[in-house]
C-alpha cells in the first residue's frame, strides 16, 4: 500500500479526483480504532444492574483495572465534523446571492461560499456560461463528470447532444445562457439532496434575476420539479408553458427531457423533438 506522503502532489490530486468520481466521500482515520475494545469498555462501564446491587464495591474493584486497560487499548474517538446548520447555510447563500449586482460578482460570491458540502468533492464551480443578457436561458440539474473536468456546463457527449437539439430549432449556444440548478457535481453523479438543493436555490434564482431572460428552457426531472415546485414527473410537466416568479418578475418556463434522458432512452427523442418545436413556436423577444 502506498502512503499519501510518498505520492507527488499531482498524483495525489489525480487519485482524489478518481475517488470523487467513484462516489467515495469519507476517508479513513489516521490511526486504527479498536471498536471491539470500545464496545467492551462501554459494556463494562454500564455493568449488570443485579451485580451492582449485590456487590457494588467488589464489582467496581474488579472492573476498574479492566476498563483502564481497555481505555488504553482503544484509540481516541475522532472529533465529529462541525457542520453548518441548514438554516444558517441557506441564510448565508441568500445574503451572498442578494449582494451580487452582476453575474461576475455572483460567480465570485459562489466561489467563496463554503456552506454546501458538494463543494468539497467537486473539482470546481460550474457557473452559467454564454450570453449574459439572453432571450433564452437553459437550466439543467447539476454538472456531470465531463462538466467537472472541463469546467463548463453541458460539456462532453451530453453537451454535444444539447447543441444538436438547440440547432434543430435555430438556437446556438453562444446566444443563450446555460447553467444548472446545483453548481457543484455531486459524487458519483448522484441526485442532489433536498438540503443541497435548498442551499443552492438562492444562487440559481439570482442568476435568473440578473440575466433577465425572456424564457427558460428547463431540462429534466430534477430541474423541472425544483423550479416549478412540483412533485410531478418530467413526463407530466414537459411540453407546456408555465410561469415562475423570480424576484417579483414572472418568467415563462418550458420543460422538456434532459439530454441524459435521451441517451438512456433514445425512443424519447421524438417526445423531445415535439417539445422543442412547441418551445420554438412560443418564443418571443
Amino acid at each position: 500500500m502506498t502512503a499519501a506522503n510518498d505520492l507527488h502532489p499531482e498524483q495525489l490530486r489525480s487519485l482524489l479526483h478518481f475517488y470523487a468520481d467513484a462516489g467515495v466521500e469519507w476517508l479513513l482515520e489516521e490511526e486504527a480504532v479498536n471498536r471491539i475494545a470500545e464496545f467492551e469498555a462501554m459494556r463494562a462501564a454500564r455493568g449488570a444492574p443485579a451485580q451492582r446491587e449485590a456487590a457494588p464495591v467488589q464489582q467496581a474493584a474488579r472492573q476498574a483495572p479492566v476498563r483502564q486497560e481497555q481505555h488504553r487499548a482503544a484509540a481516541p474517538a475522532p472529533m465529529p465534523n462541525v457542520a453548518i446548520p441548514d438554516s444558517q447555510a441557506i441564510a448565508e447563500a441568500e445574503f451572498a446571492a442578494s449582494s451580487a449586482r452582476s453575474l461576475d460578482e455572483l460567480r465570485t460570491a459562489m466561489e467563496s461560499f463554503n456552506g454546501c458540502n458538494l463543494k468539497a468533492s467537486a473539482r470546481c464551480l460550474i457557473f452559467a456560461e454564454g450570453n449574459a443578457k439572453p432571450s433564452v436561458m437553459v437550466i439543467g440539474a447539476m454538472p456531470n463528470a465531463d462538466d467537472d473536468r472541463d469546467g463548463q456546463p453541458f460539456s462532453g457527449r451530453q453537451g454535444a447532444l444539447l447543441d444538436r437539439m438547440l440547432a434543430g430549432i435555430g438556437l446556438a449556444r453562444a446566444d443563450l445562457l446555460i447553467t444548472n440548478i446545483v453548481p457543484w457535481r455531486p459524487p458519483g453523479n448522484r441526485p442532489p439532496s433536498q438540503r443541497e438543493a435548498d442551499i443552492c436555490r438562492p444562487f440559481i434564482e439570482r442568476q435568473i434575476a440578473l440575466a433577465e431572460p425572456n424564457q427558460l428552457l428547463v431540462l429534466g426531472n430534477f430541474a423541472a420539479r425544483f423550479l416549478f415546485r412540483s412533485n410531478d414527473t418530467i413526463h407530466q410537466l414537459r411540453g407546456a408553458w408555465q410561469e415562475i416568479e423570480i424576484s417579483g418578475r414572472k418568467v415563462p418556463a418550458f420543460a422538456t427531457l434532459h439530454p441524459q434522458d435521451l441517451a438512456t432512452a433514445p425512443i424519447s427523442k421524438r417526445l423531445a423533438w415535439q417539445d422543442l418545436l412547441a418551445f420554438r413556436a412560443g418564443l418571443r423577444g
